[in-house]
């Protein structure tokens, strides 16, 4: 089964929340999980667009509001203080390393970096529609690129979904790497995910396959340009229980005639006994790891659904 992750992969983060004293008050958001945790295989790259473009640390607070020229990030207390167009400007001169990373963790509700549901004042009265100026750029020139708030990271399922992304993310820039593609490559990287994209959505996974299988040499870029849109789009929705029974059930079919009837039974048992909730999904799928060692499969062995990123970040565990 494939199990090789590279240990350090580049994923952009708001520089708070690495304890860097950035915040408008002086203060930072640092935080322990992704410091920690995810620090041991994430290259985390600090960035604060606030800092970055010439704001002092303190300084005055900003918020997004509506005007009559639209979304504005101004002054909390004094509305004629916009910097909508300096940290605009700012971000847009950060390609040379955004295009580098793998994924990005954003500070929540920040009006220059939240990614989703940040305030937007009209009048005095907020609504929660709002996007950060980074995150929106990022989402307008980066949209494979996975993002999540550091808030959504305590919801394993959240947490799973971006951990995952992010390595697959990392894969598919190898794949796009000078030389790489190529046919049979997209085939092979497709055989790699297709379980993956199996337990995020069954429909759009045989949409990939088949988009996939369209790749010749003369329309190569367009596919692999179009597969990497609708991979990434199939992975941001997070995997459901059902979505993972289907594929332990699939995986399951591989080894109909091989197993004997005791086998057969305590694999079946523990795939129903998650379906049901009683066991983690990390319980069917260490059983699958252990008949398949002793029973390989080509197809199973080139997958990288049973070990989507290392096993140490223990995401499987409490999904």
């Amino acid at each position: 089964m494939n199990n090789h992750h590279p240990k350090k992969v580049r994923v952009g983060i708001s520089s708070c929340l690495l304890g860097q004293e950035v915040r408008y008050d002086g203060g930072h958001k640092n935080n322990p999980y992704i410091v920690k945790t995810l620090g041991e295989y994430f290259e985390l790259v600090p960035f604060c667009p606030e800092v970055a473009s010439g704001m002092s640390t303190p300084r005055p607070p900003i918020q997004l509001r509506e005007t009559e020229q639209g979304v504005r990030c101004v002054g909390v207390k004094d509305h004629q203080l916009d910097v909508t167009d300096q940290l605009q400007h700012c971000v847009s001169q950060q390609d040379h390393w955004l295009a580098s990373l793998c994924g990005y963790i954003l500070k929540k509700d920040s009006p220059s970096c939240g990614m989703e549901r940040v305030k937007v004042y009209k009048d005095d009265y907020p609504n929660r529609s709002g996007t950060g100026i980074l995150a929106h750029y990022i989402q307008e020139h980066f949209p494979l690129l996975p993002m999540e708030e550091e808030g959504r990271l305590g919801d394993p399922h959240l947490r799973e979904n971006f951990i995952q992304r992010v390595y697959v993310m990392q894969r598919w820039r190898n794949l796009n790497a000078e030389g790489q593609l190529n046919v049979h490559n997209l085939t092979v990287f497709h055989s790699q995910h297709k379980l993956i994209a199996m337990s995020h959505d069954q429909h759009l996974a045989h949409d990939l396959g088949r988009l996939a299988a369209s790749a010749r040499k003369h329309n190569l870029n367009e596919v692999a340009e179009q597969y990497g849109l609708e991979l990434m789009a199939c992975l941001k929705k997070t995997a459901t229980r059902g979505n993972h029974v289907n594929v332990l059930q699939h995986m399951q079919g591989y080894l109909s005639t091989k197993l004997d009837k005791e086998d057969k039974t305590e694999l079946i048992d523990s795939i129903e006994n998650y379906r049901q909730g009683y066991l983690p999904l990390i319980v069917p799928i260490t059983l699958l790891r252990h008949h398949f060692r002793k029973m390989p499969d080509p197809f199973i062995n080139r997958s990288f659904y049973m070990s989507p990123h290392p096993e140490e970040l223990a995401a499987l565990n409490n999904i």
